[in-house]
């Protein structure tokens, strides 16, 4: 099966999207700063984050980042692949997530999207269930999880 362009992604309507499917989003490499406004956002401070003295003591040696972060990051590289730009109504959730792996600062992380299943909603829309992955410099999956997305039906021609 020959890969489809990132083009062929983008503003996807539910009729669009095909089961099976994947795509993979551009890199982001963390840096300690990411780790602390996160820490600082979400106050969430635990030493496993921000304070190297703490860390060295611990089984990772170093700071790392929190899960949430990872996760929070799936979202945005999703985004920016522009999947449902003009087409979503909302996102319905995440399931089925694991934290597989600890995030450093220094690691280059992307996400590879699988289009899982789909069907049509109750209220005219349409679901989109993708499994999804951020994976690491050295193909390590660090996060896996489930992302249910409510997306727009293709207008019916009149």
């Amino acid at each position: 099966m020959q890969a489809k362009p990132r083009e062929a992604f983008v503003d996807l309507y539910y009729e669009d999207v095909v089961i099976g499917d994947e795509i993979t989003s551009d890199t982001h490499t963390v840096t300690r700063e990411d780790i602390l406004i996160f820490g600082k956002v979400t106050r969430d401070q635990h030493p496993l984050h921000t304070d190297e003295d703490y860390c060295r003591q611990t089984a990772f040696g170093r700071p790392i980042a929190h899960g949430l972060f990872g996760l929070s990051l799936i979202e945005g590289l999703k985004t920016e692949l522009k999947l449902y730009e003009n087409t979503s109504v909302a996102s319905l959730g995440w399931d089925k997530v694991k934290f597989r792996a600890a995030i450093f600062p220094g690691d280059t992380l992307r996400v590879r999207v699988v289009f899982d299943s789909k069907r049509e909603s109750k209220n005219g829309h349409g679901i989109v269930i993708e499994k999804t992955e951020l994976i690491n410099q050295d193909n390590l999956v660090v996060i896996e999880a489930e992302h249910a997305a409510m997306v727009q039906r293709r207008p019916s021609a009149s």
